[in-house]
């Protein structure tokens, strides 16, 4: 009859949004823990006795391993189905959490931390291409992608927070050991509602080239992070980056020469996919550079609780919220370019703003530039992962995600190692030469505000107050040439955006904005 639905279409409809409610959940779990470990460190050190090197690898080895094994995890999940990936996904971060809460050493706990990393590589890519195959309809996906990276935007945002309010009440361990309970309910019910996709499948899975871009991801993103850390031109700096450089080089000519190769290079000539992994490298650079002055600024300099910091971030991450749920009303009628363009104008207006802190408190000015830096950072992040996916076929999904949240950890160790230095370059000097502070001291004090802190609380009398104000006035004028490095990387941004497309009329690959609601080929998709 005309006007009525179907049962089973019905049903369809229910499930997709509820497959998108899975997929978030899992989501949230894997982003939280990218950042919860970061309060936890304290008391792990104090339990375990690791020394700074092994210290050093329990809290990089989430992100390397994840970051390196993004393509290698999307690619396959394209080959032998994207479902598969993820509840492989599931079981691996549900183990290694639970590895990690029971780990008695520094050891056990870097390896259980790197294997997270591999669940998180095999889950992140997994949750992207499924919704691009559950939400054919492109306004839809739209809505789809705007819930899914607020959710991994607030995730980041409040790891933090999550792990304070853990280790109030328990051990260091009940912060991975939350995930196990999520893991074991979500494996079932995926199972269950998330329906199997793949791409065509022909041919040989590139083993190697897999091996490359893996090696190459981690070789590379260590360096950078080493480089951030002050060890620039050290030998272990060097030779991982020639490493990195080296197999890079060996996948690009591998995938070249490939018949059918595991990420189509090709794709990054077409401004729509191009440019919007570009946008999302310098949103996240930028990203980076505010997350890692504003805890500092409102713990160390104004003196608030892990708590206080929290809820004074809460304004940053409802904007993000709302940015994501309207970002599918916003994407049609201002189209990619637009709207990607005016997040970033938004960003840049943001950081200007925050540029007007000091050393006083002022809660209305902070928040009012975290609303603003939200709502235009997720706006710019929306547009930009939105583009790059549906511009990719469906069949290459799974490649599209990988490359999207690939831009987003390559953009997040160059962020800190750019702006981290810029950071120091200002911040180091200004204390050496604080007026009446001793040489030794003054050099303790220049590796960091938490430090200078600690040394002036030792110090006592004048020079511990001299210090202490010293040390916060050089924090306060690295934190505003900081966030002017931001802006400058956001105007970049900007001009890349220039090169999306300003409709969604058709996308660059020439697929219909709108393609009909059912799988296109040659992707396969089978219900479970």
């Amino acid at each position: 009859m005309p006007g009525s639905t179907h049962p089973g279409a019905r049903t369809r409809d229910r499930n997709r949004w509820t497959v998108l409610v899975v997929l978030c959940v899992s989501l949230f779990l894997v982003a939280v823990d990218a950042t919860v470990l970061h309060v936890a460190v304290p008391a792990l050190s104090e339990d375990l006795r690791p020394s700074g090197i092994e210290l050093l690898w329990i809290v990089d080895a989430y992100p390397l391993v994840c970051a390196s094994l993004l393509i290698l995890f999307g690619s396959l999940g394209d080959r032998i189905g994207r479902r598969r990936v993820l509840l492989l996904g599931y079981a691996c971060f549900g183990a290694a959490s639970a590895l990690a809460a029971l780990s008695t050493g520094p050891l056990p706990l870097i390896l259980a931390r790197a294997l997270l990393g591999a669940g998180g590589a095999m889950i992140m890519p997994a949750t992207l291409s499924i919704l691009r195959q559950v939400f054919p309809d492109r306004r839809e996906r739209a809505l789809a992608i705007g819930v899914w990276s607020a959710v991994a935007a607030v995730g980041a945002a409040i790891g933090p927070l999550v792990g304070g309010a853990l280790l109030e009440h328990f051990w260091w361990g009940a912060v991975f050991l939350v995930n196990v309970p999520l893991m074991a309910l979500c494996l079932p019910v995926a199972r269950l509602l998330v329906p199997e996709s793949s791409g065509p499948g022909e041919g040989p899975f590139d083993v190697t080239g897999a091996l490359c871009a893996a090696g190459g991801l981690f070789a590379t993103i260590l360096a950078v992070k080493r480089a951030g850390g002050g060890d620039l031109a050290t030998p272990g700096t060097l030779l991982a980056a020639g490493l990195g450089a080296l197999l890079l080089v060996a996948f690009v000519r591998r995938q070249r020469a490939a018949e059918r190769p595991l990420l189509d290079l090709s794709a990054f000539a077409r401004p729509a996919f191009g440019a919007s992994a570009g946008c999302v490298v310098l949103t996240v650079l930028a990203l980076v550079g505010l997350a890692l002055v504003a805890a500092q600024y409102l713990q160390l300099v104004l003196g608030l609780s892990p708590l206080e910091t929290g809820l004074r971030l809460l304004p940053l991450s409802v904007a993000a919220v709302a940015a994501g749920l309207l970002g599918s009303r916003l994407l049609p009628w201002l189209g990619p370019r637009r709207m990607v363009g005016g997040g970033f104008a938004l960003t840049v207006l943001a950081v200007l703003l925050l540029t007007g802190l000091d050393a006083v408190d002022r809660p209305l000015l902070l928040c009012v530039g975290f609303v603003l830096l939200g709502f235009g950072l997720e706006t710019t992040l929306f547009g930009a992962y939105e583009s790059l996916l549906s511009d990719a076929p469906a069949g290459q999904a799974g490649g599209a995600a990988a490359v999207g949240e690939t831009a987003y950890q390559f953009g997040a160790g160059i962020g800190i190692a750019l702006l981290g230095s810029v950071m120091n370059a200002l911040y180091g000097p200004a204390v050496r030469a604080a007026d009446g502070v001793p040489r030794a001291e003054a050099g303790a004090a220049s590796h960091s505000l938490g430090e200078a802190l600690t040394v002036a609380d030792r110090l006592g009398g004048p020079a511990g107050e001299a210090l202490r104000a010293a040390a916060r006035d050089a924090f306060v004028h690295g934190m505003r040439l900081t966030l002017l490095a931001s802006a400058a990387l956001l105007v970049l941004g900007a001009l890349v955006a220039l090169r999306l497309p300003t409709s969604l009329g058709r996308n660059e690959a020439g697929a219909p904005a709108n393609p009909p609601a059912r799988p296109l080929l040659p992707s396969r998709v089978t219900r479970p």
